[in-house]
């Protein structure tokens, strides 16, 4: 059966930057949601302004649900949400029945999704993986892109509470999705990367950084990143967009696990992922993802100052 916002109770955990819109765009939609958050002040405090459920534990959360959501920061996360990190530790499976669905929206290892599946079919509890591309504001929008991961017939079960955040693909079997949203960011983290190094060539040659972006925007050279960050976040010096530099390393190393795994080199990748690793030693840990794009910059005066005062 088609789940059904007038019948369907969904749980949702993970009330951040991101989950939050994602929440309250369900609510929106007319879904029935108790949140739950380990900060559980944020938790009430979403709850009493959208006007919905909120849960202090996990088991409790699972026995209010049929479908439980996850915007978690990682796999290790969500394992422990869902199954317990120790014995008698306060997790979802302890209030969930048999015949709920737990869906991570969370950036997760692939292999270990498909692992945890198995683990939870052992409690008859389903799992989708589901994350998600476009950001904070695809999240508020709801105009994310929903990559999904798993049993078919339950994803098109659950596509008109997915339909809420945004448009939805069906990828493949359980962790696909997973799969795909880490390829995703790698070929974006890329496309960043490429650009800031280009930015800087060409300001060191004397063309204005927004007049090549521009041009790169009208020309083959465009991404994501020229289209939507760098006019946005690196010229004007904001750096403020949301998404942290440490979880695209994180997903960049996902991205390289699965590329080992399935035996391709991915050398590009691999040098990418050295220069995002490098960028976080640089910037330190609470750094947003277009600081990269001051890493290159400054980095490329420490190693060459003669050259960068000229």
């Amino acid at each position: 059966m088609t789940a059904s916002m007038g019948t369907t109770k969904v749980g949702f955990v993970g009330i951040g930057n991101m989950g939050r819109p994602m929440a309250a765009n369900q609510i929106a939609g007319g879904w029935q949601l108790t949140v739950y958050d380990v900060d559980r002040e944020k938790a009430d405090a979403f709850a009493v302004e959208h006007g919905c459920g909120s849960a202090h534990s996990l088991a409790e959360l699972g026995e209010r649900s049929d479908v439980v959501v996850l915007m978690l920061p990682d796999g290790r996360i969500v394992r422990n949400v869902a199954l317990g990190d120790s014995a008698g530790s306060d997790c979802l499976v302890r209030g969930l029945q048999a015949g709920t669905t737990i869906v991570d929206m969370s950036s997760s290892a692939p292999v270990g999704t498909r692992a945890l599946g198995e683990d939870l079919r052992t409690f008859g509890v389903a799992l989708l993986d589901a994350p998600v591309s476009g950001g904070m504001k695809g999240a508020i929008a709801a105009k994310l892109s929903i990559m999904v991961g798993g049993d078919r017939a339950l994803a098109d079960q659950l596509d008109p509470l997915l339909a809420t955040m945004g448009k939805r693909f069906h990828i493949g079997p359980l962790g696909s999705g997973h799969a795909v949203k880490v390829l995703n960011n790698y070929v974006s983290a890329a496309g960043l990367a490429a650009a800031a190094e280009a930015l800087l060539v060409a300001q060191r040659f004397g063309v204005d950084g927004e007049v090549l972006i521009d041009v790169l925007n009208a020309s083959t050279g465009r991404n994501n990143s020229t289209e939507n960050k760098f006019k946005q976040y690196v010229l004007n010096n904001a750096y403020d967009s949301g998404f942290a530099l440490e979880l695209m390393v994180k997903d960049l190393k996902l991205a390289m696990d699965v590329a080992d795994a399935c035996e391709v080199p991915a050398t590009l990748g691999h040098a990418c992922l050295q220069l995002w690793e490098d960028a976080r030693a640089w910037n330190g840990p609470n750094a947003d993802h277009t600081e990269f794009a001051r890493f290159v910059t400054e980095s490329a005066a420490s190693a060459s100052p003669a050259k960068a005062s000229r």
